[in-house]
């Protein structure tokens, strides 16, 4: 982050203000863990913070400090809309682009204050008076703390802060298995550990906290995974049927993508989620070596992300999406 930016940043928060702080819609753990840090911190800095929302978050997350204070747009847009109206500032986090929020784009797009960014994701838009946009992060929560240290508050992150930090470098970091993971990565997990983060309770709040209905709908994934091994491919198909009867609910196929990646020999993984109230597929693409799912995802899916670790959506049928992605995979090298 740029010397002058981080001045900006320090004249903005200089006196107390009423702020916004939003994640991107469907958030992860990334993305509410750090809107909760900011959350907590900018509490302890004197400002009025609230976190909107802009769909529901997964009920994995909803131990996270503070969770029950969240703002949902997509449940309550007018009283959303009115925060947002008496803010002086607004956080934007874990995403770079306001179409990112849905519906609450329309919204945000009314709002003439000031915007903050921090986001590690690639091609930021330019709407933001501070952006710290680093895609050589592996986690935005890890920039969370970064910015907290450029202001030299690091004494101030308590438990709460550093619970909400350390959930999303967890998550985003897929327990600190993937390549952006760094020395630096678990330096700082070191001191959130420090400080009082229960490191062996914060996993299994997240991965082993599964109704039973919800690890039934993993199996019929499983069963429905399609391998290709002679494009180093596996794909996943769950319709709006298989949903229902499984009781779906949000969160209940997070990281079932990754499956495929386990397939040895196999270097792109993608799982298709049928919508039928938004009429999307829903599109989340996993990619091991050097294969670019950002640009895939963005050429072809209208969406985008990581190298990595991507998502998009589609309008088609679900068949239909499905036969566009095997077509694509037979004219590329994975």
């Amino acid at each position: 982050m740029k010397k002058e930016e981080i001045e900006l940043l320090l004249s903005l928060l200089a006196n107390p203000k009423k702020i916004a702080i939003i994640p991107h819609r469907s958030p992860d753990g990334d993305a509410m863990g750090s809107a909760l840090a900011l959350f907590h911190f900018l509490k302890k800095e004197g400002h009025l913070p609230v976190v909107i929302a802009p769909n529901e978050f997964p009920v994995f997350l909803a131990w996270l400090p503070a969770s029950d204070q969240v703002v949902i747009y997509e449940t309550e847009p007018d009283s959303a809309f009115n925060i947002l109206k008496e803010c002086e500032l607004i956080f934007v986090v874990d995403f770079n682009a306001l179409s990112r929020t849905g519906e609450m784009e329309k919204a945000l797009n009314l709002i003439k204050v000031p915007f903050i960014m921090v986001d590690h994701h690639q091609s930021p838009d330019d709407f933001a008076a501070v952006t710290y946009s680093d895609t050589a992060f592996g986690s935005t929560c890890e920039m969370i703390y970064n910015l907290i240290s450029f202001m030299n508050k690091t004494d101030v992150i308590d438990i709460e802060i550093a619970t909400c930090i350390y959930t999303g470098i967890l998550t985003d970091s897929g327990s600190f298995r993937f390549p952006k993971t760094t020395g630096r990565t678990h330096r700082i997990v070191a001191e959130l550990i420090d400080i009082g983060v229960e490191n062996t309770k914060i996993p299994t709040l997240l991965f082993d906290n599964c109704s039973y209905a919800s690890v039934q709908l993993l199996g019929r994934a499983l069963q429905n995974m399609v391998v290709l091994p002679e494009y180093k491919t596996a794909y996943i198909s769950l319709s709006q049927k298989e949903l229902d009867e499984f009781n779906y609910q949000k969160g209940d196929t997070e990281g079932i993508v990754n499956y495929g990646l386990s397939i040895k020999g196999i270097n792109l993984a993608a799982i298709f989620i049928e919508n039928k109230d938004e009429k999307i597929i829903k599109i989340s693409l996993r990619s091991q070596g050097d294969f670019d799912v950002n640009q895939f995802a963005r050429n072809h899916f209208n969406g985008g992300g990581h190298i990595n670790a991507s998502g998009g959506k589609s309008y088609d049928s679900l068949d239909e999406t499905i036969s566009k992605f095997k077509q694509l995979i037979t004219s590329i090298k994975i």
